[in-house]
């Protein structure tokens, strides 16, 4: 009987399928001849509502006496509405009812949610068909397959307002559409009205709230979402919910959340999860936490992704580990990728580690991944840096020059500051022979490295080439030249220039024009520098700042010309309106120092206060120079201590040399020492006029111990004694008294295991005796001093001898 009743089963089961899944409403001729009166919609629905218990029926009829057409689909219409509440009756029907909302949003773009569930609303009061909450969640998911997302919103905020309970698969839709689309805010109102009404969704919505959340750059909410589920967490939401400990910076919390859930679900995390980890710990700086989860990552089997590779390597460098950072680099299982890559070229360039760069940098080619124009940027600098020309030459050979013009620029400019002319023009042949065309920049770094090498010849002849190929010249070409011919004294050849200058019509800026200012008044022509500026103002040519006029100041003290300094400074302020910075007090303020006018200082300063006018380090410097020349050291000392009470402002070796300077002119010693020792601890580097200044002063008081440890310290710091040195320690160990102490001194040292004389004092005491004939025993103290491997000081020697002694006499 089961076998022969089987089939029947079967076919009543593909009759029922076939009469369920027609296509609606279509045009096909069905076996049933079509009705030749046509039935209006109240029939319909009367008969419909008449087979309401039987969906599979009504759809059968329906089908029969209503194509699409006359079904009015695209305003719905009672008898379209009264069609879907009959058929989400059934779940055979379930499908049916879907599609066919569906197909009526899609086929009504202008549809709005509104109307929609009014008349799903409507339709079922009217028809007496219940409030099933089943249409209304498939209108909702009509609008959302048909990606109409803020419809969608609003068709779920109206069947909250009525009560209707949405199904958490599709607003579940809903959240994820809403979270794609970045509208995080409209997802969270989406979940609270979920609540509201005692929805609580499920772990896709705690899933898709949490990723709303990180995209929102607010994981500690994230975090919030998580934890206010209790049980039935999932990987993913684990997962989710590490990453955003991690974002958070705090560590611990990510790692235990790690650790929970490979103990409560009994499995590990993902990849993902894992390197958001291993980024969060190099980012906090716990490098040797990141190698142990990459480990473990590693024993569990998962694979080391290159984000965390990259992220290691980088935590590696950070903390100069660049061993490990190789090592890691060379032994990851991944491909380098091209930021693993830039990050270890970049890091090795920084830390002038260039063989190895360039190493890796030939790596990444091999791989065949390009660099970066700003990695290829930086690989190059760092080679110049390390004085690799030719690899960086061998680098733009080999795709710098893809970028062009540029990367031709960098290294010219970088080879022209330093100087090594033959590479930059073959650099500029290299550039010719890719078909880069050299511009105007190339030819005014050539220029300006010859100004710098004082080889005006050469300067003239590449501005000649650039002008034979066609180029215009800059301003900064005209500045270049004018500047250098100035410096090397050469007023009529810089005339010429400007003479070429204003032949070619060109609109000089006032860079050019400061140029030639600042220019005459170095070659002592600093009244004719005015003229030209009095003349350029009436003539309007160009807006001029306080530059030009600092320049002529300055000028006007050097050449003595007091006057002229302050009628021109009047003449800036009161006649034209420009006001002065800190440079042109600063100039004003040594100006007076130097004519010892220091009632005008004190004028100056005070102007600086009435004009708002901050000094910097050198206008101090003037001020506490000229005080310490005028020795009113208590003034200078004040200055000093308002200098380093002011923020950000660090005195230089100068102001330390002023100070130090004025003491000793005043035989205070014990305060210049004083102030030597605070210039060490503040990291100050004496140059020689410190020493000069210290040695000088300490011989004079016959503390010849303290001046000849001065001195060693001179010989230890690498810097070469200059004449002023050398004539102050002459003069100084020269003076009466000063041969018997130095003998006494040497003979107390001698005698002592912990210390030993150094060459100032053997010299001084060798010289003595030479002069005093006793040739012997200077001698004996020259072996002396060479066995102890200390050198002889012939300079100090030599004119410690032909000072005192004729050269007939030192037989």
């Amino acid at each position: 009987m089961r076998t022969l009743s089987s089939p029947n089963r079967l076919r009543k089961t593909l009759v029922l399928y076939r009469s369920i899944n027609l296509k609606p409403f279509s045009s096909i001729q069905h076996i049933t001849p079509p009705i030749t009166n046509p039935v209006d919609d109240a029939t319909v629905i009367q008969t419909l509502l008449g087979r309401k218990n039987d969906p599979v029926s009504a759809l059968h009829y329906c089908n029969w006496v209503r194509p699409l057409n006359q079904l009015r689909l695209g305003g719905g219409g009672d008898l379209f509405w009264v069609l879907i509440h009959i058929l989400v009756t059934s779940p055979h029907t379930h499908d049916r009812a879907n599609n066919l909302l569906v197909l009526l949003i899609s086929s009504n773009p202008d549809l709005s949610p509104t109307l929609t569930v009014n008349q799903l609303l409507d339709s079922a009061q009217r028809f007496d068909l219940g409030l099933d909450p089943r249409p209304f969640n498939y209108l909702l998911n009509a609008y959302i397959r048909n990606k109409r997302v803020d419809d969608a919103v609003e068709c779920f905020k109206l069947m909250v307002d009525r009560k209707v309970v949405p199904f958490v698969a599709y607003v579940n839709s809903l959240l994820a559409s809403l979270v794609r689309s970045n509208e995080i805010g409209e997802a969270k109102e989406v979940y609270e009205k979920m609540v509201e009404i005692g929805v609580g969704g499920d772990n896709v919505t705690t899933q898709l709230l949490m990723r709303g959340c990180l995209r929102e750059r607010r994981p500690e909410e994230a975090l919030r979402v998580f934890r206010r589920v209790v049980g039935c967490r999932d990987a993913f939401m684990y997962s989710l919910a590490v990453q955003a400990a991690c974002k958070m910076g705090d560590l611990g919390e990510g790692l235990g959340l790690l650790r929970e859930m490979r103990e409560e679900l009994g499995v590990c995390g993902s990849q993902e999860t894992y390197t958001s980890v291993v980024v969060a710990c190099v980012k906090g700086g716990r490098v040797e936490e990141a190698v142990r989860v990459k480990d473990e990552m590693v024993g569990l089997g998962i694979p080391v992704s290159v984000i965390a590779a990259t992220s290691l390597v980088t935590g590696y460098c950070k903390e100069g580990e660049f061993g490990k950072a190789l090592e890691l680099f060379e032994g990851v299982v991944v491909a380098p990728d091209k930021v693993m890559f830039s990050v270890m070229i970049e890091w090795l360039c920084r830390k002038d580690m260039m063989e190895k760069a360039v190493e890796v940098y030939k790596r990444m080619r091999g791989a065949g991944i390009t660099p970066s124009s700003v990695l290829v940027h930086t690989l190059i600098k760092g080679c110049l840096r390390a004085e690799s020309s030719e690899t960086a030459l061998e680098i733009f050979n080999d795709g710098g020059y893809e970028t062009g013009l540029a990367h031709g620029n960098t290294i010219l400019q970088l080879l022209c500051k330093q100087g090594k002319v033959d590479a930059a023009r073959g650099l500029m042949k290299v550039m010719e022979d890719k078909g880069i065309e050299i511009n105007v920049v190339s030819y005014n770094n050539m220029m300006l490295t010859h100004c710098r090498m004082k080889d005006m010849d050469s300067a003239r002849l590449v501005y000649s080439v650039m002008l034979e190929k066609g180029l215009e010249p800059t301003n900064f070409t005209y500045s270049i030249l004018i500047d250098g011919f100035f410096k090397n004294r050469d007023e009529e050849s810089a005339c010429d220039v400007i003479n070429q200058m204003i032949s070619r019509n060109f609109e000089a800026s006032e860079v050019v024009y400061n140029t030639i200012i600042n220019g005459l008044c170095k070659v002592g022509q600093t009244s004719k520098a005015r003229e030209m500026l009095q003349d350029l103002i009436k003539e309007k040519r160009c807006s001029f700042s306080c530059m030009s006029y600092n320049s002529i100041i300055d000028g006007f003290f050097r050449e003595g010309e007091t006057d002229s300094a302050v009628e021109t400074y009047r003449e800036m302020i009161s006649e034209n309106g420009v006001s002065p910075n800190v440079v042109t007090f600063t100039s004003l303020i040594n100006g007076f120092c130097k004519s010892d006018r220091m009632d005008l200082v004190l004028e100056m300063r005070q102007e600086m206060e009435r004009r708002d006018v901050k000094l910097d380090v050198p206008a101090y410097g003037a001020l506490i120079d000229g005080f310490c020349k005028k020795q009113d050291m208590k003034t200078a000392v004040s200055l000093f201590s308002e200098l380093l009470e002011v923020g950000g402002l660090v005195p230089n070796v100068s102001v330390y040399n002023s100070l130090i300077s004025g003491f000793r002119n005043l035989g205070d010693m014990v305060a210049a020492i004083d102030m030597y020792k605070k210039m060490v601890s503040d990291g100050i580097k004496c140059d020689l006029f410190t020493y000069t200044t210290l040695i000088d002063g300490l011989l004079k008081d016959g503390d010849l111990i303290s001046a000849s440890d001065l001195y060693s310290e001179v010989l230890a710091s690498g810097m070469v004694p200059d004449e002023v040195l050398l004539v102050v320690l002459v003069n100084g160990l020269s003076k009466k008294g000063q041969f018997v102490k130095a003998s006494k001194l040497l003979e107390e040292l001698k005698k002592r295991e912990d210390v030993t004389p150094n060459v100032l004092i053997y010299t001084s005491v060798i010289a003595g005796h030479y002069r005093e004939g006793n040739l012997d025993k200077a001698f004996q103290l020259q072996e002396e001093m060479i066995e102890k491997g200390l050198e002889y000081d012939h300079a100090i020697f030599d004119l410690l001898v032909s000072g005192k002694v004729e050269k007939n006499s030192c037989c």
